[in-house]
Formats: structure tokens, sequence, C-alpha cells
């Protein structure tokens, strides 16, 4: 079987949880990443400050926020494919205690 390992090579905040993500091979994906933004790693991404503290980890060739959060870059690349199952999937995850900050981060919406 023969699985294709696809890497960061950069990517641009374009709107409120948004990003538009090149890779190694030109694909480029367009990511609005607040359908699953839930849970306990990535529920405190509805912070926009917190998410907009995005940055390409060089030595893993992804994306990773400030706590640590981070996807898989083959999650990203395929998107288009996997995105749908994705969001569903988070729609199972328990949402974190709400905060300040995350309503301050739907009104944004």
């Amino acid at each position: 079987m023969h699985h294709e390992i696809h890497t960061v090579s950069e990517f641009k905040i374009i709107a409120p949880f948004t990003l538009r993500i090149r890779f190694d091979d030109g694909h480029v994906q367009v990511i609005d990443f607040w359908p699953i933004l839930r849970g306990e790693m990535f529920g405190p991404l509805r912070d926009l400050d917190l998410f907009n503290g995005v940055t390409l980890d060089e030595e893993a060739s992804t994306l990773v926020w400030p706590n640590g959060a981070d996807f898989d870059p083959a999650t990203l690349h395929d998107w288009d494919r996997v995105g749908a199952a994705m969001i569903r999937m988070a729609q199972t995850w328990q949402e974190s205690p709400a905060s300040d900050r995350w309503v301050e981060a739907v009104a944004v919406r």
C-alpha cells in the first residue's frame, strides 16, 4: 500500500478561523476550521487570538498552535476528501467549559 507523505510549506490567515495552506507538492487547501474547534484540544482555538497564534513547525512541517494543538499534514492536504468526516467526528467531542473569550470569538464569527 502506497501512502504519500505531504508537508505544509506555508500558510496564510485569510479570514477568521480560515487558513489558506500550501503543501510541498504545490497543492493548496482553504480550510474553515470553525466546525472542528471543539473538545479539549481544539475548543480553546475558538479564541481568535489563540487561533491566530498558529505557526508552521519546521521540524514536523505542519501547523501548530500555542496550546499544542496540531493536525497531521496529510489530513490537511486531503481536507476536501476527509474534512466532512472530521467535522462529523468533532461534533461528538465534548465541549470544554465556555469562557468569555469563546463568546467574543462567536460574536466575531
